[in-house]
């Protein structure tokens, strides 16, 4: 057993005793921890991964609250009925509020989570049904087969059971395809969307599984307190939460149980020791928790998690993954068959034409290389057949479609694969997972699934497609480095890894050659070589002359944006417009 698997079976055993061994008061501590890592949890998954900062989260516990404290006082429904309805209202505002919120970024995001919440925190202590600012008293408990957890250590094995459960569950989801999509979408959501990640409905249903998580904290905190009032649900909590978060490490699952047990007990000891120590009443927790906050950061930027696993010992080695049933694969068109047209497409940046009528196409089975000097329009061509710019005039079709107004996600289901000028890898993540990243059209299951580990034979397919992928590229002895710790040269194949295990019909490559070192351009030759020998249609954007003449099977020069020449290499390199444009006189 790792030393990992020891300290949680530890943790297990020293959770489920507490309540045997504890006062009361202890116990009850607990309770608010439990209470908070749900919430916080969310938030982990919410802003540390998925970079969506909210300060909005305890608008959703107050809802829940609020809705469960109502029904079971005033109608005296049932709180397992309750549950259900406070996770239906949850999510039906989280997706009201989602859809506008997340259509904004960086702080004019953050900054309208607080208005919402402030507005909801408001609505509180408005609404006569609610009680207003007295709130609803005489919420009764949860009872299950006529046993009531009425009291403290009652309440604390179910709040703990629920929120166990919960760690285990986006511990899951973040280990599965699913998860790695959201591990790419805080720096990496343009590549997300090259590999076939819908990033907008992803970060909602995020938002939503995090606002159900503080929905189910605020149904839990209702029945164990017996009362709702809105001074729990002020922005105040929101900012608290959100600082736990990042106390514990906001990239870390259980991060979350870190923070919230760190400031709910530290602030409660502070409120007890500073009083007696400065002889008088203030709120002196405030500001030493502050200046303890602010070492604590310095010192553990990460948070207090990641500074944890560093100091436990290494597991053991990880394993290849085993054979698994190989996915599907497409039907690819054979060899000579027109793949893409580009007819007169135009791009247009204000008064700037960056791509100018310009018209080429390319069959399968060859290597078309697209080169002109730097400025000449190339990188803009490259990302207006792959969707992530539309063309304001012109035609791009692939295999008959027209795909000029098609967005990245659709494109890529079609059958084009690409990688980026400037190496785009979620640098935390393994090799093996960036390149599994790549095949994430190529198997179907959902979050749910993920949570609840169902789909642990779709996984095992994809990460065995993923070290099949590196093995075809040379870099098999690599599977679980960090890719960000990969010399760039062996990056950029990390990156014709990932694009391959999506099964492409053509591979776009944006300067695959750029930065390397001579020996790796060799390498990289001899490996697209490989693959055009394999069937593999490849559409290569370069402006490496002597890396490009020995390998492509024909050449389109851009100059301006528009096309300068078209045709072997041998012809490019004595064409006069060429050598007086670009190539200098190269022979």
């Amino acid at each position: 057993m790792s030393s990992r698997a020891r300290l949680l079976g530890a943790f297990l055993v020293v959770m489920a005793a507490a309540p045997a061994v504890l006062a009361d008061f202890h116990v009850t501590l607990l309770n608010y921890v439990g209470l908070a890592t749900l919430v916080v949890l969310g938030l982990v998954l919410l802003t540390g991964v998925a970079g969506i900062v909210s300060f909005g989260q305890q608008a959703f516990v107050g809802i829940s609250a609020y809705v469960t404290a109502l029904a079971t006082t005033a109608w005296g429904i049932s709180p397992w009925v309750t549950l259900v309805a406070c996770l239906a209202v949850t999510a039906l505002v989280a997706l009201l509020l989602g859809a506008v919120t997340l259509r904004l970024s960086g702080h004019y995001l953050s900054i309208t989570t607080i208005a919402w919440g402030i507005a909801i925190y408001y609505l509180f202590g408005t609404l006569p049904m609610l009680g207003q600012y007295s709130g609803l008293d005489n919420v009764p408990p949860v009872t299950l087969f006529g046993f009531a957890f009425d009291t403290g250590r009652r309440s604390y094995y179910l709040i703990w059971i629920i929120t166990a459960a919960a760690l285990v569950a986006a511990q899951n989801l973040l280990d599965s395809r699913p998860g790695r999509a959201i591990r790419a979408l805080r720096f990496r959501s343009v590549m997300a969307e090259s590999v076939g990640v819908d990033t907008a409905s992803l970060k909602l249903v995020v938002f939503l599984y995090a606002a159900l998580l503080a929905g189910l904290s605020g149904w839990l905190y209702a029945h164990f307190l017996r009362f709702v009032s809105p001074q729990a649900f002020g922005v105040n909590a929101g900012i608290d939460y959100l600082f736990m978060a990042v106390i514990g490490g906001a990239s870390q699952v259980w991060g979350a149980l870190i923070g919230a047990s760190v400031l709910t007990l530290l602030k409660e000891w502070l409120k007890d020791i500073l009083p007696a120590l400065f002889h008088q009443t203030g709120n002196f927790e405030i500001v030493v928790f502050g200046v303890l906050m602010l070492l604590l950061l310095h010192r553990t930027r990460d948070g207090i998690a990641p500074a944890i696993a560093r100091l436990l010992p290494a597991g053991p080695a990880r394993a290849r993954p085993p054979e698994a049933e190989p996915l599907s694969r497409r039907a690819q068109p054979a060899r000579g068959t027109p793949l893409l047209e580009v007819r007169g497409v135009c791009r247009r940046f204000g008064g700037l034409v960056a791509v100018d009528r310009l018209s080429f196409a390319i069959d399968s089975g060859e290597i078309l290389g697209l080169i002109g000097p730097n400025g000449a329009g190339k990188t803009t061509m490259f990302n207006l057949i792959t969707g992530v710019l539309s063309a304001d005039d012109g035609q791009i079709r692939f295999l008959g479609e027209r795909i000029e107004r098609l967005p990245q996600r659709r494109i890529a289901r079609l059958g084009l694969a690409r990688t980026f000028q400037h190496v785009n890898l979620v640098t935390g993540m393994s090799v093996l997972e960036n390149v599994a990243l790549g095949a994430h059209l190529r198997a179907g299951r959902g979050t749910l699934a993920a949570m609840l580990r169902s789909e642990r034979g779709d996984e095992r397919r994809l990460l065995a497609e993923a070290a099949r992928q590196l093995d075809r590229v040379g870099l098999g002895e690599h599977l679980f480095e960090a890719a960000g710790s990969l010399p760039l040269g062996q990056q950029r194949i990390v990156e014709i890894a990932r694009a391959l295990a999506a099964d492409p019909v053509l591979l776009l490559l944006d300067e695959p050659a750029a930065g390397l070192r001579y020996g790796e351009k060799q390498a990289l030759a001899a490996l697209l070589r490989k693959l055009r020998d394999e069937g593999m249609s490849i559409l290569l954007v370069e402006h490496d002359m002597e890396f490009v003449m020995g390998l492509v099977d024909r050449l389109v020069v851009m100059d301006f944006g528009q096309k300068l020449a078209e045709g072997l290499p041998a012809q490019i390199q004595t064409d006069p417009a060429v050598l007086e444009a670009y190539l200098g006189g190269i022979e």
